[in-house]
């Protein structure tokens, strides 16, 4: 790879995490990893000499991941700072994130200049944001579950729809068990749209249908696998706490 020519190049090892295998194969969040990087490298003077990108849990720590693990050696051996695209690609846990900081060197693409105690705070914060997002993605359910008990038929529709796979033993612990799937599911989505919905905010969106739009032209699909539009957008950037630009209005 070609070195940036600059007095303050510094070297840099890319790492990448997807949750899922699914993830993985179709590059969904892998794509929009690496340009948040490549970007931040061009900005910033960053020389990527290596990359590694690892298909699993967020919930392990770096060091007990396969790439992960051999990213840290890499750092340790060419003198390289490491980058991630998001802070939550090295970890959802504000104790792995604290302890990595002690043991290597490493950059946030999306915050490059933000300093050690910055990050500790930005990880706190992202894992409190995460615990209002589960919160939030609870009520909702209960919400549609009292629509569907008042009589809702779209409501009793959606509730029918999830519940369809435990039809043969619908006991209290099977439906506590069907909600929280239904949580995962609907949580997992979500994370998986977050970056390429940031990225077209960061190309210039400032409506929602612009956002919509953008979506739409790279085949990126909803929940459902159709096309978005500005209500579907504006509903998923409310649970995520995704924003315009405080000088643009969405409309």
């Amino acid at each position: 790879m070609t070195s940036i020519t600059t007095t303050n190049t510094i070297d840099v090892v890319s790492y990448c995490r997807v949750s899922s295998h699914g993830q993985g194969e179709s590059g969904l969040g892998l794509e929009a990893q690496r340009e948040y990087i490549a970007r931040a490298a061009q900005q910033n003077g960053w020389n990527i000499v290596g990359e590694f990108v690892d298909v699993v849990s967020g919930k392990l720590a770096i060091e007990d991941r396969p790439e992960g693990k051999r990213a840290l050696t890499a750092c340790k051996e060419l003198g390289a700072q490491l980058v991630v695209a998001k802070l939550d690609r090295l970890s959802r846990d504000v104790e792995h994130i604290a302890g990595l900081m002690k043991r290597v060197d490493f950059k946030v693409a999306t915050m490059p200049r933000a300093q050690t105690l910055e990050l500790h705070l930005f990880a706190a914060l992202a894992q409190q944001e995460r615990e209002f997002i589960a919160n939030r993605t609870k009520e909702a359910l209960a919400a549609l579950q009292k629509r569907a008990d008042g009589g809702d038929v779209q409501s009793i529709d959606k509730i029918a729809r999830r519940s369809e796979a435990l039809e043969k033993g619908r006991t209290d612990a099977n439906r506590t068990k069907a909600s929280e799937a239904v949580q995962d599911r609907v949580n997992s989505w979500q994370e998986s749209v977050r970056d390429p919905i940031d990225l077209c905010i960061r190309r210039g969106g400032r409506t929602l249908q612009q956002v919509a739009d953008c979506l739409n032209s790279k085949g990126i699909t909803t929940s459902r696998g159709g096309q978005w539009s500005s209500m579907q957008v504006s509903r998923v950037m409310k649970n995520l706490t995704l924003h315009f630009p405080a000088k643009d209005a969405a409309v």
